[in-house]
């Protein structure tokens, strides 16, 4: 399993969500251009010295992601507003990437139409969304559960 951040807007989002895949054992990938430089000093405040034990990969595009996906023969789960089907009804595995969009406008049409399955994290009526930090955490939490890859 592996988390990809499509062209992030904010680096403390950023600098969390790299910290937890260093504490969750997850690889993360950031899809560019980002809204912020992408460096050690820009995450360094969230992500304090944990940066040290992620694995990241950055991608130049979408178009780059997407040629070492088809390498890696993985199947792309985008987390999105849009989406009917909530995360806690999809059965995760192993060879998925999970992938969250721009903080202020997720991700564009073509990105959609790429995934292989497109979920949401449910909330209540009238809210627009929580926080991609946290809409992290929670998703990454429950593929660990599922596929037995939770820390012990």
């Amino acid at each position: 399993m592996r988390i990809a951040l499509y062209e992030p807007d904010i680096p403390q989002n950023t600098g969390t969500i790299l910290r937890l895949c260093a504490c969750l054992g997850i690889a993360a990938h950031i899809i560019e251009p980002a809204g912020f430089p992408v460096t050690d000093r820009a995450f360094r405040r969230a992500g304090m010295d944990y940066l040290d034990q992620v694995t990241l990969t950055r991608h130049t595009s979408f178009s780059a992601f997407e040629d070492w996906r088809a390498r890696e023969r993985l199947s792309l789960v985008l987390l999105t507003t849009a989406a009917e089907r909530s995360y806690v009804d999809h059965a995760f595995n192993t060879d998925q990437v999970l992938l969250f969009g721009r903080e202020s406008a997720g991700v564009p049409e073509a990105v959609h139409k790429a995934a292989d399955a497109r979920l949401r994290v449910p909330m209540r009526p009238g809210m627009r969304s929580v926080n991609v930090a946290m809409a992290v955490a929670m998703v990454a939490s429950e593929a660990l559960r599922q596929t037995g890859g939770l820390p012990r």
